[in-house]
């Protein structure tokens, strides 16, 4: 027999193969690349935050180096205005793993005077985690940081090496960086410079939750579909929070939405959604035409050059 349906079920089959083979391509090269870094760095960090690239990264570790115990601490840099559901996920995996969490305060470096804001209380710290990320590095002498950052979420990004190169100031030139031909790289720096280190480069934001769904990894609650209130604002839903409230004639609506990226409350905005499981998001995913930085990040839309500004200042 070869009916439609047939040819319809072989062909559903080949996708499926040919998804889970890219999958495992990408799985790969991630893992060689994060253990090069093992191998080639004196003393490298894991950056985790809770969000969900960071929740992939810590899955390719536990492929990369498990049984044994990670070779670098996790850290994560809060801002001090995270969602709780996301602090709480982050502290209660890190337990799970039994792997050092190193924590770099944007309110210490507030109160340091590091970083100077004008209203503490309910400015964006967003771009402000660029100095306490630095000054975590510096405080522990970490010579590379593993993050999740990935080509596809902006054009900024979009220009990084896989390791990407920091002066000894922290800062990034894109016209400075090294060539990484043949997947060979080059980890030698001077005292006080560093790496960024990104294995997930090539992986785009339905690579990342096609994985998610394959190896059943768990997220923090808000990136799927529940009740909030929001106002909308410049194309974005902004949350109602303390630190996000409503302006002078701005109607509050309760609506269906969920994150497709997690960061500091000031600036991070859902999207309208309705979809509850991984699949449902695979499936909107696959669609969608914004990228979720675009979508989401109130900071990124002043203007397409703020995030390369930010990074050549040394955020991640």
């Amino acid at each position: 027999m070869n009916t439609v349906a047939d040819r319809g079920i072989r062909n559903i089959g080949k996708q499926a193969t040919s998804s889970r083979a890219h999958l495992d391509w990408l799985e790969s090269e991630a893992i060689h690349i994060m253990r090069e870094v093992a191998a080639e760095c004196t003393n490298p960090a894991l950056l985790f935050s809770g969000g969900k690239d960071s929740v992939v990264m810590l899955r390719i570790a536990e492929k990369a180096f498990r049984p044994g115990k990670f070779p670098f601490p996790l850290v994560h840099v809060d801002t001090g205005h995270n969602f709780a559901e996301v602090i709480e996920f982050r502290d209660r995996r890190v337990a799970e793993l039994g792997e050092r969490l190193i924590i770099g305060s944007v309110e210490e470096s507030i109160r340091r005077g590091t970083v100077r804001l004008r209203n503490p209380q309910t400015d964006s710290r967003n771009a402000a985690q660029a100095v306490t990320l630095l000054e975590t590095i510096s405080q522990h002498k970490f010579d590379a940081c593993i993050g999740g950052a990935r080509r596809d979420e902006e054009k900024a990004r979009a220009k990084e090496r896989i390791f990407s190169f920091r002066d000894e100031f922290g800062q990034w030139d894109p016209k400075a960086q090294r060539p990484e031909l043949w997947d060979l790289y080059n980890t030698r720096v001077h005292p006080g410079q560093n790496m960024r280190v990104f294995p997930i480069s090539n992986w785009t934001e339905l690579d990342v939750w096609q994985y998610i769904g394959r190896e059943q990894l768990e997220l923090p609650d808000i990136y799927f579909s529940h009740q909030r209130q929001v106002i909308a604002r410049n194309g974005l839903l902004v949350p109602v929070t303390p630190l996000t409230p409503p302006r002078p004639g701005e109607l509050i609506e309760t609506r269906s939405v969920r994150f497709r990226t997690v960061g500091d409350i000031s600036c991070t905005c859902p999207v309208a959604s309705d979809a509850t499981s991984v699949d449902a998001i695979i499936a909107e995913t696959a669609i969608t035409q914004i990228t979720e930085r675009g979508a989401t990040r109130m900071d990124d839309q002043t203007s397409e050059a703020s995030m390369e500004r930010r990074k050549k200042e040394g955020y991640f």
